[in-house]
């Protein structure tokens, strides 16, 4: 007998940066089928399970405007650059016999189903997995922002930000090796001490509605299934 789930519903964030490894763009095809390996186990604990893609990979909006396109224009290209990493997804996750959803904030009805809350929650209720593109559908939002409030709208109990580290750290350990491991933290200090877990927006969203986020190292084989069985893995904010 399988032990009990520690969460029920969670919302998996993946950076777009994931999905490129180590070439740093575009989307890199070993990479993709690790990842679905890896979300096909976490799939067969039984867990509903809802995927946010960042677009990092193919564009960041943010780094657009800095670089002379409007700021909106270059928002709702980074919006449609998750569209793609999602759809790559999918097809992934569907060739290994997995069924799923793709929803948009945008509509674009030849690709995908507009996103609609209670249509989103009984795709979960049926056993797909719904993968949660097109952002919030508003410029100046990010990825991160969009995963708290798809957890929140769905009912998700946990959202787990998947990252190339093991955790949450004082300063990135890639870059300075006296950073120190933060196992457990307040919603609080993450802000006042800038961590950048998420951003402000997220992490304040996350802190007014009670809702965890766990921080763990994607590349780490089993390292979700073991959030699931009520392991210490990563790190995890919380009030």
């Amino acid at each position: 007998m399988s032990p009990p789930l520690r969460y029920r519903r969670i919302v998996l964030k993946l950076s777009g940066e994931v999905l490129a490894g180590e070439r740093g763009f575009g989307i890199n095809p070993p990479v993709l089928e690790a990842l679905s390996d890896e979300i096909l186990a976490i799939c067969g604990t039984g867990v509903e399970l809802g995927l946010v893609v960042g677009g990092g990979n193919i564009l960041r909006g943010a780094t657009a405007s800095e670089q002379g396109t409007d700021r909106v224009a270059a928002d709702y290209m980074g919006m449609l650059s998750t569209v793609i990493n999602a759809m790559a997804l999918q097809d992934q996750l569907e060739r290994r016999g997995l069924e799923t959803r793709l929803l948009t904030a945008i509509r674009m009805d030849q690709v995908a189903e507009p996103y609609i809350r209670r249509r989103a929650m009984r795709h979960l209720e049926r056993g797909r997995v719904i993968l949660l593109a097109g952002g919030t559908g508003n410029p100046y939002f990010s990825t991160d922002t969009t995963a708290v409030l798809r957890a929140i709208e769905i009912g998700a109990e946990a959202i787990l930000k998947a990252t190339k580290v093991d955790g949450i750290y004082t300063a990135d350990p890639r870059e300075e090796s006296d950073a120190e491991f933060i196992e457990q933290i307040s919603y609080r200090d993450v802000l006042e001490q800038d961590l950048r877990v998420m951003d402000s927006t997220a992490v304040t969203m996350a802190r007014e509605n009670n809702l965890p986020i766990l921080v763990f190292n994607i590349h780490r084989a089993g390292a979700v299934q073991g959030i699931l069985a009520g392991e210490r893995v990563g790190s995890i904010v919380e009030g």
